[in-house]
């Protein structure tokens, strides 16, 4: 507690009401001291007055300051250590903006203390920030929210040794005295049962604060580095905070309060939970390291703020006789921080606080990931293994996680076992019902066992049984084969919980197992590995991803999840945590599909070689891929992937026409091979590709009816203009020999060719004597759901397909296909084989793949379903100006963001901001096109109408939220 200040004292103060000046008589103030013409905005505050100046009566004239009428009940002491703090912050932090007191010509600072109509009261005009606070409800970015952490941290850092005499004083927001303002203000809460809760988690929050209390450092501190006093910069729609206003709250107080304060404010915001201030923690102990009793008190500290929120944000509302509309309005945005500050209990939160600035070095994947197998304890006991590693888990059987649990159990019975358990701790596949990505418990607190016979267990006080368990005389009976959960300790202690809160709950309860007589005491089960993590192995492995490959491969996201498993439409990552995937057009058939896997196990057990050996399924495959072109399309080339099925086109193009010239469109992605790359003009992929096209290479003007040159029905002008560039290269010495284009655009965002494009551009360069090459890496095998290949969209028939990554589902596969002619002029160039494009593996690959297609419907399943799922996102597109358009057919969409509906320009940043944020939610997505501000719609065509449903939602969501 303080010692008595010599300044203002909250608790012999008695009422703080605000100012109520009157608009006219503040302008006044303005003209006869500062010689201004102000014209001004009321702005709210809780305990001062405010108003947004701006110079004479133009409406559009820029404010060029905030006018603070501070309250009464502050002395020109107090006031003038507001002012030298912003000062101070404002020269130690240049990379912040400060609302310092604004000077004259002269240099004397625009403040007077005056005579009002309401008594002698300090009127400041401080500088104007621009670009907004953080107030509202929108939803707060991770890094928004590191914003926070550093920004205090950067003022705690400023004013460590800050001292002033205007300090010496009791503020009702000092967490020092909250337990006393919660005292005298809890009475006056017109709720009993709220009252009689905030009282409650304010004696709990003290209690665990006291024996720390002091051993916490002490400093000068802002005090309300809040949401509404943090000002942002804004570019394309982002927010950054970088600066800050009202220093009405300078005062002593414990150094970490500063974070807490802060990070309190983020829980009232849409999607926020208490695991939403960890990058402010983890930000703001990166540059001001906090202690381990700072870090004990963080928690304590927000929820003490959130109960002096409560009952001083309805003192005041009573106070103004509810003229105080700023106060009024923030009653449930302060009940919503109160709630999610106890949402979880303190200890729990600090262990998880202490676990998040942890090193991630530290994790211990083997105890996290059952890696250790699926047997160990004691002898005659089964540990069961439902981890994302587990190889018991087959198919999609983990959606069904208790039925699965129930069947493993019963086999380690039949077997012989004294019991089956499934340990605490380690992540369970079984938990994770798909995208239940704020609700999905995946970890374990405690276990569950099936015995084998009826068992006798001793009671114990901390020991927790549910299931079919009876209790007599001081033993609990549990029934054969019968599932009991078991957890060691605290009685609020959930049996599962979520991986963002394992390490806090992994801190404060025990393991049950070694009191079951199921491992032994020291088993690697049975480590809480709090910095052990999940999210931690993930993070390290990372790190040696980055160590050893490449840097120039890219992963998706800056922080992405350790994704181990998959299932159809669903990825799971190593926490536990199911995602679905919308983006991945690899995976035709789904991850895991059985008849893919089974087909290339099978035939990886009996033999896989080269391609240059006799074998049947390369026959097979190359006759059934050839079947499903039109004439004269009848034979086959077999690689490794889509860029060496591009490449191979060209060359095929090059020996066949003994030409080296090659036409291409703009905005396209063919591959990473020489030829494939050379032809290919996305500077999404490449930013230099442009400027560094060989001189064979000619790029044609990319048909974008969206926002290319011609739009709508003007689109139709692209084709006889690509022909005529066709014609004047020729007509210029260079007859190009071949053009080959996307059949249905891509990289720039699943945008069909206007019509009638292909079938004139083809006829142009067959007139030339070149060829038309089809690329349908991605637009091909059934995506587009009317047609199986782009170019039948299109109406025509090119002499050379090249297609890859359905082919495959995933195992690496790709082909030419071309007439026998045109194979035949190949041979000039000498013999051509791939090692193992069109081996075994991956000539059965190919059958199971194309089985697969036949007997599960997915061409036509991605007609109904993309269709479906276009209609949604077109009704989206009607609520939320942010999406332009809607590309695409079949399961092959783009969703496009543009900032202005008339000049389209590009919403590149709130694009990735969206993928971000729909991966919190639960879904794989991604940016593509030039401006990447498509979102790449192409999930696995075995997506159900439910998924799609799903991701429209999350998608309505983060628009309405924000990011």
């Amino acid at each position: 507690m303080p010692d008595a200040p010599t300044g203002f004292d909250f608790f012999s103060a008695g009422e703080l009401p605000a100012p109520t000046l009157p608009a006219e008589e503040v302008a006044a103030i303005a003209r006869e001291h500062w010689d201004l013409q102000l014209r001004l905005e009321p702005l709210g505050s809780q305990q001062d007055q405010n108003f947004l100046a701006h110079a004479g009566a133009d409406a559009a004239a820029a404010p060029i300051g905030v006018v603070k009428i501070t309250n009464p009940a502050f002395g020109p002491t107090e006031v003038a250590a507001q002012e030298a703090a912003a000062a101070r912050i404002a020269g130690a932090s240049p990379d912040l903006r400060v609302a310092t007191t604004l000077r004259d010509a002269q240099g004397a600072p625009r403040h007077v203390r005056v005579e009002t109509s309401q008594g002698v009261l300090d009127v400041r005009l401080l500088r104007f920030l621009e670009g907004g606070t953080l107030t509202g409800d929108a939803y707060l970015s991770p890094a928004v929210v590191a914003r926070l952490g550093e920004i205090a941290a950067s003022s705690a850092l400023a004013l460590a040794d800050f001292a002033h005499e205007g300090l010496d004083r009791v503020l009702q927001w000092d967490p020092r005295v909250a337990d006393r303002v919660v005292a005298l203000l809890a009475p006056h809460h017109p709720d009993a049962s709220r009252r009689a809760l905030v009282e409650s988690a304010t004696a709990d929050a003290w209690a665990a604060l006291a024996p720390i209390a002091d051993a916490l450092p002490q400093q000068a501190v802002h005090l309300d580095l809040t949401d509404d006093n943090v000002v942002c910069s804004r570019e394309h729609g982002l927010r950054r905070p970088d600066g800050m206003i009202d220093f009405g709250d300078v005062t002593r107080s414990w150094t970490v309060a500063e974070l807490a304060i802060s990070i309190s404010s983020v829980l009232h915001h849409d999607g926020a939970e208490p695991a939403s201030v960890l990058p402010a923690v983890r930000a703001f102990h990166a540059r001001r390291p906090l202690s381990a009793d700072e870090l004990a008190a963080i928690w304590p500290i927000v929820v003490l703020r959130a109960a002096v929120l409560v009952v001083s944000g309805e003192h005041q509302v009573q106070l103004d006789g509810g003229e105080n509309a700023y106060a009024a309005a923030g009653i449930a945005r302060e009940w919503r921080i109160f709630e999610r500050a106890t949402a979880v209990p303190i200890d729990v939160m600090t262990a998880v606080i202490a676990a998040s600035v942890q090193d991630d070095a530290t994790a211990t994947p083997e105890a996290e990931t059952g890696a250790a197998g699926a047997t160990g304890g004691r002898p005659g006991v089964t540990r069961l293994d439902v981890s994302v590693f587990a190889e018991s888990v087959d198919r999609g059987a983990w959606l069904d996680g208790a039925a699965l649990e129930e069947r493993l159990a019963a086999e380690a019975l039949d077997a012989g076992a004294s019991a089956a358990w499934l340990p605490r701790a380690v992540p369970r596949l079984t938990a994770g019902a798909p995208r239940s990505a704020e609700s999905a418990a995946t970890i374990p607190l405690g276990v569950d066992v099936w015995f084998a016979e009826q068992t006798r267990l001793e009671a114990s006080e901390h020991l927790r049984l549910d299931g079919a368990v009876q209790e007599t005389d001081g033993e609990w009976i549990a029934p054969a084969r019968s599932r009991v959960r078991a957890r060691l300790g605290r009685a609020d202690a959930p049996h599962m919980v979520r991986p963002e809160y394992a390490a806090g709950w992994l801190a404060v309860t025990d393991d049950p197992a070694p009191m079951l007589g199921l491992a032994e005491p020291d088993a690697p089960h049975a480590r809480p590995a709090a910095s052990g993590s999940a999210a931690g192995a993930a993070s390290s492995l990372l790190a040696r991803r980055d160590a050893s490959f490449a840097e120039v491969q890219e992963h998706y996201y800056e922080a992405p999840p350790q994704i181990e498993r998959g299932w159809r439409e669903h990825l799971v990552g190593t926490d536990g945590r199911v995602y679905l995937d919308m983006v991945n057009n690899v995976t035709p058939l789904g991850h895991g599909h059985p008849g893919v896997a089974d087909a290339v196990s099978r035939q990886l057990r009996r033999l896989n070689t080269n391609s240059r050996f006799h074998y049947a399924a390369v026959v097979e495959f190359s006759e059934r891929l050839a079947a499903l072109l039109p004439e004269p399309l009848d034979t086959v080339f077999l690689v490794n992937s889509g860029s060496e099925a591009a490449d191979l086109a060209i060359r095929v193009a090059l020996a066949a026409t003994g030409r080296r010239d090659v036409v291409s469109v703009l905005e396209s992605y063919h591959g990473w091979t020489y030829g494939s790359d050379a032809v290919s003009t996305s500077i999404a992929d490449n930013p230099n590709a442009l400027a560094t096209r060989p001189d064979w290479v000619h790029p044609i003007e990319a048909p974008n009816p969206y926002r290319g040159r011609h739009r709508g029905a003007d689109a139709a002008r692209y084709a006889p203009e690509a022909a005529a560039a066709i014609h004047e290269l020729a007509a210029a010495g260079r007859p190009p020999a071949a053009f080959i284009a996307e059949t249905f655009t891509g990289n720039a965002g699943g945008i069909p060719l206007p019509d009638g494009y292909l079938a004139e551009v083809y006829a142009a360069v067959r007139a030339e004597g070149g060829l038309a090459i089809a690329d349908e890496v991605q637009a091909g095998y059934g995506r587009l759901g009317e047609w199986f290949w782009g170019f039948e969209q299109q109406g025509v028939v090119p002499d050379v397909v090249a297609v890859a990554k359905a082919m495959g589902n995933g195992y690496p596969l790709g082909a030419v296909i071309t007439s026998r002619e045109v194979a035949a002029r190949f041979r000039t160039q000498g013999y051509f084989f791939s090692s193992t494009g069109g081996s075994p593996a991956s000539s059965v690959a190919g059958l199971a793949v194309l089985d697969g297609y036949a007997e599960e419907g997915l061409q036509r399943n991605a007609a109904d379903t993309g269709a479906y799922l276009k209609s949604l996102l077109e009704e989206l597109r009607t609520r939320h100006p942010l999406i332009g358009t809607v590309h695409g057919l079949g399961l092959y969409l783009g969703v496009e963001f543009v900032r202005d509906p008339e000049t389209l320009e590009p919403a590149t940043e709130e694009t990735a901001a969206i993928c971000d944020r729909l991966l919190e939610l639960g879904i794989v997505m991604q940016p593509t096109g030039d401006h990447q501000n498509v979102l790449k719609t192409k999930p696995p065509l075995v997506i159900t109408r439910e998924s799609c449903d799903f991701f429209v939602a999350m998608l309505d969501r983060v628009l309405e939220e924000g990011w």
